[in-house]
C-alpha cells in the first residue's frame, strides 16, 4: 500500500477564512456507521452534535444556515482521540545527527510538525511535556505556546512545565523557573522526580505549586519503588484538578502483591496513569508498559500515549493514538472498546476535557475511520477524517491497488482500486 499523509481538508464554501469556521455553519456526516451497528446521519452546529438520526433522516441544517456533507459510507465513527503525553519540545529531532536543538525557531517549526501529524492521526487534544531551566531555560516553553496559539481552530495543545530539579541548593532556580512557567502560560505541572535527589521532596514542591495556582499535575516516573508510590498516592489524594503518572512501566516488573497494593493506593487516592505501549521516553526506564489490566481492575483511570515521536527515544515513534490502542488490544489483552477508551475517553479525562459520545448536545470532536467495526480499524485504520470543533480539521486517504487477477475476479475480493499496477 503507498505511504499516506494527513491532508488539510478542501476548501469550504462557508469557510470564515480565518483558521476556525462560522459558528452558524453546519456539517452534516452522512451514512456513518456506529460501534453499535447501526448506520447514521449526524448533523453538527456551534462546534456540538445537534442530532443523530437514521441514514437520509437529517437535512445539513436550518433554512438560513449554510451546510456542507461529507459522506460517510463505509467508515466508522468515533469519538476523537486525545494525546495526553507528547514531547513537544524534542519531537522529530532523531535525524538531526547531533544533540537535541532547543532554539526557540526550531523547537516551534518541530512542535507544529508532530501536532499536525497527531491531528491527521485524530488526536484533537494534546498535552505536551515541555522541559524548562538548564540550557532552554523558558526558550523551549515559549516556542511550544506560539504552536499552542498558531494551531487554535485545528487542534488543543496544552503544555506541561517539566523542571529538572526542584530540591537542595540546585532546586531554588528550579523552583522559580518553574514558578514563571506557570505564570507564562504552562497549563499544567510537572517534572521527572526519579532524576531528583529527593525524589518525594520534588514531588511534595510540584503539589504545593499545583495548589497555589489550581493546575493539574502530570509526572513522569518508572513506578518501580512501591514506598514511594504509596507516598506519592498519599500526598495526592484529593487534590483538584488531578494528577496523572506515567509511564510507570516499572509497575510491571514489581512482585504482583506490591503492584496490586499499589494500584489500590493509585485508584483510592484517585491518581490516573498514562502508559506508552509504543515505547518511553527520555528521563524513565523505556522497557516495558505498565500492567493496565490490573490498574483497571483496581478501579485506576488508565490513558495511553504516544510518547517520543521520533526522537532519541524512538525514533521510529509514531504519535498514533490508533496505534497506542492496538498494542492495548494485541499485546496486553484488552478489548477493543477498552482499548479506545484508554486513547479517547479516558484520555480526554485525563486532559480534564469533557466527555465525547457520537449523540446530540455533545462536542463535535470525532474520528472516522474507514472500517465497519472497531477491531477493524484499529487493525487497518488507513482513512481518517478528523472533526474538531464541528467541522473537518483533516484527512489522510489511502487505496489499496492491485494487478488484475483472474483469481480475485473469480472469488469477488473488493477492491478499492481498479487501475493497473505494473
Amino acid at each position: 500500500m503507498p505511504d499516506s499523509q494527513p491532508q488539510p481538508p478542501p476548501p469550504s464554501s462557508n469557510s470564515s477564512g480565518s483558521s476556525g469556521q462560522s459558528d452558524t455553519a453546519a456539517l452534516l456526516l452522512c451514512g456513518a456507521r456506529l460501534t453499535d451497528g447501526r448506520t447514521v446521519d449526524v448533523r453538527l452546529g456551534g462546534g456540538r452534535i445537534e442530532a443523530v438520526g437514521t441514514a437520509g433522516s437529517l437535512a445539513p441544517g436550518p433554512p438560513r444556515v449554510t451546510g456542507t456533507r461529507v459522506d460517510l459510507a463505509g467508515y466508522l465513527l468515533l469519538p476523537a482521540p486525545a494525546e495526553p503525553h507528547a514531547h513537544a519540545d524534542t519531537a522529530l529531532s532523531a535525524d538531526a545527527g547531533g544533540p537535541v536543538t532547543y532554539d526557540p525557531e526550531d523547537v516551534q517549526r518541530r512542535s507544529t510538525e508532530a501536532a499536525l501529524l497527531q491531528l491527521g492521526h485524530g488526536a484533537t487534544a494534546l498535552r505536551a511535556h515541555v522541559r524548562v531551566g538548564d540550557v532552554q531555560a523558558l526558550g523551549a516553553l515559549s516556542a511550544v505556546l506560539r504552536t499552542r496559539r498558531s494551531l487554535r481552530g485545528l487542534a488543543e495543545l496544552t503544555t506541561v512545565a517539566m523542571p529538572r530539579v526542584l530540591t537542595g541548593a540546585a532546586g531554588a532556580e528550579g523552583l522559580a523557573i518553574l514558578r514563571d512557567a506557570v505564570k507564562m502560560g504552562a497549563a499544567v505541572v510537572g517534572g521527572c522526580p526519579d532524576l531528583d535527589p529527593d525524589p518525594t521532596g520534588y514531588v511534595e514542591t510540584v503539589l504545593e505549586v499545583a495548589s497555589e495556582h489550581g493546575c493539574p499535575v502530570d509526572l513522569h516516573t518508572d513506578a518501580a519503588d512501591p514506598a514511594r508510590l504509596a507516598r506519592l498516592a498519599a500526598m495526592a489524594g484529593g487534590l483538584r484538578p488531578g494528577v496523572a503518572l506515567g509511564p510507570c512501566a516499572g509497575l510491571a516488573r514489581l512482585p504482583a502483591e506490591a503492584a496490586s497494593r499499589v494500584a489500590d493506593q493509585l485508584a483510592a487516592a484517585g491518581v490516573a496513569v498514562v502508559c506508552l505501549p509504543q515505547g518511553g521516553c527520555g528521563g524513565v526506564d523505556r522497557r516495558g508498559t505498565a500492567p493496565v489490566r490490573l490498574l483497571r481492575a483496581a478501579g485506576v483511570r488508565v490513558a495511553a500515549g504516544s510518547g517520543a515521536l521520533r526522537d532519541v527515544s524512538n525514533p521510529v515513534g509514531r504519535g498514533d493514538p490508533l496505534e497506542a490502542a492496538y498494542l492495548l488490544s494485541s499485546r496486553h489483552g484488552l478489548r477493543p472498546e477498552d482499548a479506545y477508551d484508554a486513547v479517547s475517553t479516558s484520555a480526554r479525562a485525563v486532559l480534564g476535557l469533557p466527555e465525547v459520545r457520537v449523540e446530540a448536545g455533545f462536542p463535535a470532536e470525532l474520528l472516522a475511520v474507514r472500517g465497519d467495526h472497531l477491531a477493524g480499524a484499529l487493525s487497518l485504520a488507513y482513512s481518517r477524517i478528523v472533526v474538531h470543533r464541528g467541522r473537518v480539521v483533516a484527512r489522510t486517504s489511502a487505496v489499496r491497488e492491485y494487478c488484475n487477477s483472474a483469481a480475485a475476479a473469480e472469488l469477488g475480493l473488493p477492491r478499492q482500486g481498479r487501475g493497473e499496477v505494473s
